[in-house]
């Protein structure tokens, strides 16, 4: 009686892709021990200005240090017409502002009373721009509160004020920013059997701890993505509590919060074309 080979070959290609997968583990776990937890590097901001608000829930005082820094690259070139036609539009949010969001710092306002300050760090060169036109420094409060209100889950008023005579609350802290790029995708099977875009929505997904037990070491985000033919088709930004991934055009979109911090640039992503899962492995930094 004669094996069937095609079966066999099935076995021996999970076979593969299952080392593969070790491997991977293997190289992560190893790029923990031998470079920096965050691969990042430490930066002093130089003030900007300072933005007063409050919390909508419990209106407590909440002040927006937005400072500035050479080492924070600049969003892409967006001019005043551009600038118009993009609040304008539906979806504000496709415009992207490279920012380092500070944690929060308890001070003191003008009238003694304790309040909450936050530091968030821009490109020098695009708030030099900012500061020469009402219309973007008003767009640039906005992406710095709205980006608070999505790292914190805050809730913040925008009937906000920029003090005219405080550039800071507080003192200049030091800020740890990202200096290498986001993981690549990795893709398994170069098959490519492409298939209809479909309005976007909600992947299925999982989060698996390992150890299962303990002090997590890696977590693993398993993301179901079916009609999704290629690797080439999937953007994946990984933050250090936060995973946002697009399927394109327009056929998956996930945004989601991560119960701890990870080490984005030592995390490892690979999609897989048979099952049309992508396995984005994210090592765990240590408190």
């Amino acid at each position: 009686m004669e094996a069937d080979s095609s079966l066999l070959s099935s076995e021996m290609e999970l076979q593969q892709q299952e080392e593969l997968y070790q491997q991977l583990l293997l190289q992560t776990m190893g790029k923990m021990q031998s470079e920096s937890p965050r691969d990042s590097r430490v930066i002093r901001p130089q003030p900007g200005l300072c933005v007063k608000t409050l919390t909508l829930q419990d209106k407590r005082k909440v002040f927006v240090n937005i400072c500035q820094s050479a080492a924070v690259p600049p969003p892409p070139p967006l001019s005043r017409e551009a600038l118009v036609e993009l609040l304008e539009s539906e979806d504000p949010t496709g415009y992207r502002v490279p920012m380092s969001i500070g944690e929060a710092h308890t001070e003191v306002d003008n009238n003694s009373q304790g309040c909450t300050a936050y530091d968030v760090v821009i490109s020098e060169e695009f708030y030099q721009k900012c500061q020469k036109d009402p219309l973007f420094q008003q767009f640039l409060i906005a992406v710095s509160i709205e980006g608070l209100e999505n790292k914190y889950s805050l809730e913040l008023s925008r009937d906000w004020k920029v003090l005219k005579n405080r550039k800071f609350l507080g003192s200049v802290n030091e800020q740890n920013i990202r200096t290498k790029s986001k993981p690549v995708i990795q893709e398994i099977d170069p098959k490519d059997t492409r298939k209809a875009p479909e309005p976007a929505k909600w992947p299925e997904f999982c989060l698996l701890v390992e150890p299962p037990v303990g002090d997590p070491e890696f977590l693993i985000a398993e993301i179901q993505l079916p009609g999704v033919a290629s690797s080439l088709s999937l953007v994946l930004d990984l933050g250090e509590d936060r995973l946002v991934l697009n399927a394109r055009p327009s056929l998956f979109h996930l945004d989601c919060f991560i119960p701890f911090f990870i080490d984005q640039e030592g995390s490892v992503a690979q999609y897989n074309t048979n099952t049309q899962i992508l396995t984005v492995t994210m090592p765990v930094v240590s408190s």
